[in-house]
């Protein structure tokens, strides 16, 4: 499933980053790597970006660069 998908302080681990290229690499330097636990803190109204937690950082990614990142259950 897509992070989009994932309801608020629900940790989950990232499995994979679809895709490639700039975005991907972009996603990966913000912490978002194969194995990292992931917990969506919060999100904009109307599809805006989602507030997430990974480690004991705090960033903020469009709707559309969550959607290319794959997660799983704890």
């Amino acid at each position: 499933m897509s992070l989009t998908q994932v309801a608020r302080s629900r940790p989950m681990q990232i499995t994979g980053i679809r895709g490639g290229g700039s975005r991907a690499h972009r996603l990966m330097e913000m912490g978002l790597i194969e194995g990292a636990i992931v917990e969506v803190v919060g999100r904009a109204p109307l599809g805006g970006p989602l507030q997430l937690r990974v480690g004991d950082c705090e960033l903020s990614v469009r709707s559309a660069e969550a959607e290319l990142i794959d997660v799983a259950e704890i």
